[in-house]
């Protein structure tokens, strides 16, 4: 049983901590599904102007952060910085050099298990995600 012990830390030294749901984390931008309010496509994230939803969102909630897709160019997002700053809500440009369809990801530090509820199903949305 020692050597299991030991053996566990000598791989977590070299490798590091086994991640937990590693691919949903590069979804949805380092965090996890249950703990997501909203999520915007790189496209609806190019779109000219705002969602509503997303400045409602900001508005009504402080216990959130604002997640966004570093490979995305700041001329596609900087309206939504700007609305957060006013809002006062924080905001991280998240670059793990994962490819993922989603831009900005409005996120909590807990699970609020809204998962079917998320994305905004617009035509920019369903484009790119392929669903019906």
């Amino acid at each position: 049983m020692h050597q299991d012990k030991l053996e566990q830390i000598i791989q977590e030294g070299i490798y590091g901590k086994p991640e937990i749901r590693p691919e949903e984390k590069h979804l949805f931008l380092g965090t996890y599904a249950e703990r997501v309010r909203l999520a915007l496509t790189n496209g609806q994230v190019y779109k000219k102007g705002m969602y509503e939803e997303a400045l409602q969102l900001m508005s009504r909630h402080n216990d959130m952060r604002m997640l966004i897709n570093g490979n995305l160019p700041y001329t596609s997002y900087n309206n939504y910085v700007k609305a957060a700053n006013e809002k006062n809500v924080p905001f991280t440009v998240h670059n793990d050099f994962q490819a993922t369809p989603l831009g900005i990801v409005f996120t909590t530090d807990y699970a609020i298990h809204q998962e079917d509820n998320i994305f905004i199903k617009d035509s920019i949305f369903e484009e790119e995600m392929g669903k019906n």
